[in-house]
């Protein structure tokens, strides 16, 4: 099989690395290398940042419905290769097709949102703040951002920014995960067939390196980064000693309450898709399995039954519901959690660490796995484990329940469960969590709602999409004037 070696796009043009050093990019259901990814140089940054500055001033000058025409043309060119990014995606991530598909839905519909930029962007005046003084306020784009990708969801995440940062007047650099670099590839040759101006929009594949080059430049206003906690403190930090605006979205502990009231039988395919789609590799997996009162043992009964169906296997196979996790060494790490929660004294009621998939030997596959009897201050229901691990953590009242949340060191998510409105205003209203589902296991919003977390889920002051995300890409200028 012949192996892919990434390049980096930049001033419209594809080109080589400065790279000396190569990563591999697997395919985690067959556990074999597929492309190579440069780790890229801070010379490759410099170049990526040198054509975005150069293009900006142009970029900056057209119109915003112009700007916004680009778009229209790259939301066609993505819905004629839909199901393409979708495979590609599959391939190199390992998740079932119908959420590579679902992933990419998402990806247009932040370009259909970004689209509405003249209804966004818009300032005010009011005339005689004084007597013959007017005062006016214009939002204007500030130069060249940035983004830093994850490998769970390699086509969605970096347009939750790059469409709002283009429309707004902004050029910009990507740096997609080293995991999974080549659904973006993909991307970037539609982005190149519908001939966005030279400079306007860059990708630099690698590392470190390059993050740290990206965080570290002078000429780059803000960046936008999704990953894990410490990674986003580390960026949030650096980010403020060089003066940039970001935005880091970090890791998440969700807990699900399941109030005895709650209908089970319409729930539970939500449910099992919130724990275990994408092998659980999401911010907004639930991790954490509350029953309250009366009823846990049935609610648990049917949660196992459900899981202990599913069906793991190729995501490119329509019947799969579960892929692999990404790579060999997460999979280890997941496999080192579940021993983790064994040592420490919770019940393992459904093992999923023998998982074998007929005809993918190598595969990186871990079976939906769930610990029963897990209290609180064990280490798999205080940690970001980000595999199929559920912990079950039962609950006498929704007090409770709250109380857990608000314990943990995340606060990205939290769902509840139930038929009962008081119950559902007391989540809402006390639990932390930046997002909130009632009655949905993924509390997602749409591109026009804002997207992040609290507390240590979230550094920065503007979440991602929706509305606001436009002050995130844009500085506001007010002029006071008078004339004699």
């Amino acid at each position: 099989m012949s192996i892919t070696v990434m390049k980096n796009y930049i001033n419209g043009e594809w080109q080589d690395s400065g790279a000396e050093v190569f990563g591999e990019v697997h395919n985690p259901v067959m556990g074999e290398q597929i492309a190579a990814v440069p780790y890229g140089t801070r010379g490759d940054v410099d170049q990526a940042v040198q054509a975005a500055t150069a293009a900006f001033p142009e970029w900056r000058q057209t119109p915003p419905l112009a700007r916004a025409r680009y778009l229209f043309r790259l939301k066609d060119a993505f819905e004629e290769e839909f199901e393409d990014i979708a495979r590609v995606l599959t391939r190199e991530q390992g998740k079932a097709i119908d959420e590579s598909r679902g992933e990419v839905r998402r990806m247009i519909e932040n370009i259909e949102h970004a689209s509405g930029v003249t209804t966004m962007m818009t300032g005010y005046c009011l005339e005689d703040i004084a007597q013959g003084v007017d005062s006016s306020l214009f939002r204007q784009p500030m130069g060249v951002f940035a983004g830093i990708a994850p490998y769970n969801f390699p086509a969605m995440v970096p347009w939750w920014f790059i469409p709002y940062a283009l429309v707004s007047g902004n050029t910009y650099v990507l740096k997609p995960s080293e995991q999974v670099p080549m659904t973006q590839n993909r991307i970037f040759e539609l982005i190149d067939e519908v001939g966005f101006p030279e400079g306007v929009i860059n990708l630099v594949n690698g590392s470190r390196e390059v993050v740290n080059a990206i965080l570290d430049h002078r000429d780059i206003q803000g960046v936008s980064f999704v990953g894990s906690t410490p990674t986003a403190e580390y960026i949030y930090e650096r980010c403020g000693a060089t003066g940039k605006r970001v935005q880091a979205l970090g890791g998440a502990k969700n807990i699900i309450a399941v109030m005895p009231d709650a209908n089970l039988e319409a729930g539970m395919p939500s449910l099992i898709t919130s724990f275990f789609g994408c092998a659980g590799q999401r911010c907004l997996s639930g991790s954490i399995l509350s029953p309250v009162g009366e009823g846990a043992d049935a609610c648990i009964e049917q949660f196992v039954a459900a899981a202990r169906a599913m069906s793991v296997g190729n995501g490119l196979d329509e019947s799969t519901a579960m892929g692999p996790v990404v790579s060999e060494a997460h999979r280890e790490r997941v496999l080192a959690y579940i021993e983790k929660g064994l040592a420490e004294g919770a019940e393992l009621i459904l093992d999923g660490r023998d998982c074998r998939v007929e005809g993918y030997p190598r595969g990186y596959f871990v079976g939906p796995t769930i610990f029963d009897k897990v209290t609180p201050e064990m280490t798999i229901a205080r940690e970001e484990i980000f595999g199929p691990v559920v912990s079950i953590v039962r609950a006498e009242s929704l007090d409770e329940v709250i109380e857990l949340i608000n314990s943990r060191n995340f606060a990205n998510a939290a769902c509840i469960y139930t038929q009962n409105a008081k119950a559902v205003r007391e989540m809402r209203y006390r639990a932390n969590p930046g997002m909130i589902g009632v009655n949905i296991g993924i509390a997602a919003p749409m591109s026009f709602f804002p997207f992040g977390g609290s507390g240590n889920s979230m550094f920065g002051d503007i979440k991602g999409h929706g509305r606001e995300i436009f002050q995130f890409f844009t500085d506001t200028k007010v002029v006071i004037e008078r004339y004699f």
